[in-house]
């Protein structure tokens, strides 16, 4: 019997390279052999700041990434969060049985402050209850997430312990799936991960012109460019070890060694070799524009199919709980 997982991401900008080599590429590969749910997590997305009259279009937006970057809308459950309101019920159940001391226990809060010190509010620290929730629902036995996400899963299994000798046996104890992808960082900051905005990041929709642009103003060497690679330069093997041949890898990584390695040429192939490589996907996406109406309907059955399972799933808990 296949087993159910669950991930999803927020609505906060076009996906880039790093959340397809960090999430999507293997949900595309999971969606084989799960029962997988995906969603855009919208949400989660109102605990930092954001624009409104924006948000509708930028949900579509990642919507439209998932299908072209091959997530098959009959191989899969794809649905918007807010679509399915058993999510904010649920969080507000478990809310009720989980120590406060546990989240504050939590580092991606504290992350969070520091980034956005004027926008602290309870959906920001309570932000782990709500994807406890999101797993919860479904009864999902296992979740795809890199590895700063795994705190997270921890909390949401400590939930379900929790409820389960609380109240009812329902809810199964989640376990990381955790991506094979290297952890993928900002072009012009490589100390930070890559970023939905700017020229720190990639988008998976970017013309090969705006890949070229940004490849080129990356961050490389500030001095020596022998022996240890410097965290730029360390980067943009990394993509090309992703993106590119391994003979061209292989090239480039003896030119590095040798000390004679060229920059300029190290980047013109990476960014042909991107720009390449998601050639299908913007092809895809081009038509996805084209046909909103698929797209409707696309969100419009995975919605049908959240909600089934949510509902069912809510009786069982209601009762548990001793609500009707």
């Amino acid at each position: 019997m296949e087993k159910t997982l669950f991930s999803g991401l927020r609505p906060s900008g076009r996906i880039h390279l790093g959340n397809y080599l960090g999430a999507i590429k293997n949900w595309v590969l999971m969606q084989e052999t799960h029962h997988a749910i995906y969603s855009v997590v919208d949400l989660h997305g109102m605990t930092t700041p954001y624009d409104p009259s924006k948000r509708q279009e930028e949900i579509r937006e990642v919507v439209i990434d998932y299908l072209a970057a091959g997530l098959d809308p009959d191989k899969c459950i794809i649905f918007v969060q807010s679509h399915v309101p058993e999510h904010v019920e649920l969080a507000w159940i478990l809310g009720s049985i989980t120590p406060v001391s546990w989240l504050e226990r939590v580092p991606t809060f504290k992350e969070k402050v520091e980034k956005h010190p004027d926008f602290v509010n309870l959906g920001l620290f309570s932000y782990p209850v709500l994807m406890a929730a999101d797993i919860l629902l479904y009864k999902a036995e296992e979740v795809p997430v890199g590895e700063d996400q795994v705190p997270h899963i921890e909390l949401t299994r400590q939930i379900a312990k929790k409820f389960n000798t609380t109240f009812a046996d329902l809810f199964p104890y989640p376990k990381p799936i955790l991506s094979q992808g290297k952890r993928i960082m900002s072009l012009k900051h490589p100390d930070q991960k890559m970023s939905k905005t700017g020229d720190d990041g990639i988008a998976l929709s970017d013309t090969p012109e705006e890949i070229k642009h940004k490849i080129k103003r990356a961050v490389t060497d500030t001095g020596d460019n022998t022996q240890t690679k410097s965290p730029g330069v360390a980067n943009l093997f990394t993509l090309l070890a992703e993106f590119s041949k391994p003979s061209t890898f292989a090239e480039f990584q003896d030119a590095h060694n040798k000390g004679d390695l060229k920059y300029s040429d190290l980047k013109e192939t990476l960014a042909k070799d991107i720009a390449d490589y998601f050639a299908p996907f913007r092809e895809k996406r081009a038509e996805l524009l084209e046909n909103p109406k698929k797209v409707d309907d696309i969100l419009e059955k995975g919605t049908t199919e959240a909600r089934r399972i949510a509902e069912k799933n809510m009786r069982e808990i209601r009762k548990a709980c001793g609500l009707r």
